[in-house]
């Protein structure tokens, strides 16, 4: 999978995608929606959809496609490669979201939670397909919060399409796997191939899991925080585990009103 674009810039967001298979443009197709990495102190999290005509879907089926959590990272890889080479009916799109987005997102004056982001990228990358001509006339998604509530909300954004969101939706339906299988893959590239915009001396990069529970990761995070400027943007830093790791190991910054030089009127 070609990351260039996103290790050119992964301070915001990155969306990428295969063509479109000209079926896909003439025959009513199914759509999966998955994502990885929505738990993870470390690295992005990111969105996939993969898709194909309704008609070619026992051919998808074929290729053993499975929650991609129960996959070896050469069995996802492998699995991912087959859908390259079956492009005249597969195709598939990503939204990369920076770990720094999430978290600048989720702390900003107007506070954008990890779940209504989720909705919203999922929702967007529906569109997506649509804006490109995928005649997409069934949608699958593994949910995020209340299946029924998430539902409920696609349906009206999308109501002349049949949309179905379930729990562990990937490992219901093989649309879905695949696009478990694209996002899993696209996040295991760019957490391995993550470059840092800060000069980090003696880089570690065993980060483990990126997991908050995992003492590997904690350590990483112990050992890269600023005392001044906290974490690299490879961390979310609003997660709680690298709060509480601030809170203990970086200086404290108290804020004072001064007024400033020559200005008049200020307190």
């Amino acid at each position: 999978m070609d990351l260039s674009e996103l290790e050119r810039d992964n301070t915001g967001r990155c969306r990428l995608n295969s063509p479109v298979p000209a079926v896909c443009r003439k025959e009513p197709c199914v759509l999966g929606v998955d994502e990885a990495g929505r738990g993870p102190v470390l690295g992005p999290m990111v969105y996939a959809i993969c898709y194909c005509p309704l008609s070619r879907l026992v051919d998808l089926e074929a290729l053993k496609v499975a929650d991609s959590k129960t996959l070896s990272e050469s069995e996802r890889d492998r699995l991912f490669a087959k859908m390259e080479e079956d492009g005249d009916f597969v195709g598939w799109a990503l939204d990369i979201l920076s770990p720094n987005l999430i978290s600048t997102s989720m702390l900003g004056r107007v506070k954008y939670n990890l779940n209504s982001m989720s909705h919203d990228t999922a929702a967007g990358l529906v569109q997506y397909a649509l804006d490109q001509g995928v005649k997409v006339a069934q949608v699958f998604v593994d949910t995020v919060g209340l299946p029924e509530t998430y539902q409920n909300r696609l349906q009206q954004r999308f109501p002349d399409i049949e949309v179905t969101v379930k729990a562990k939706a990937d490992a219901l339906y093989p649309v879905v796997s695949a696009a478990s299988i694209c996002a899993k893959v696209a996040r295991d590239q760019a957490v391995k191939n993550w470059k840092f915009v800060e000069k980090l001396q003696d880089l570690d990069i065993n980060y483990g899991s990126g997991y908050p529970n995992d003492p590997k990761t904690k350590a990483w995070l112990r050992k890269h925080v600023d005392p001044i400027f906290g974490f690299p943007q490879f961390v979310r830093f609003s997660w709680r585990t690298a709060q509480s790791i601030l809170e203990k190991e970086a200086e404290v910054v108290k804020w004072s009103k001064l007024p400033l030089p020559g200005v008049q009127g200020l307190p």
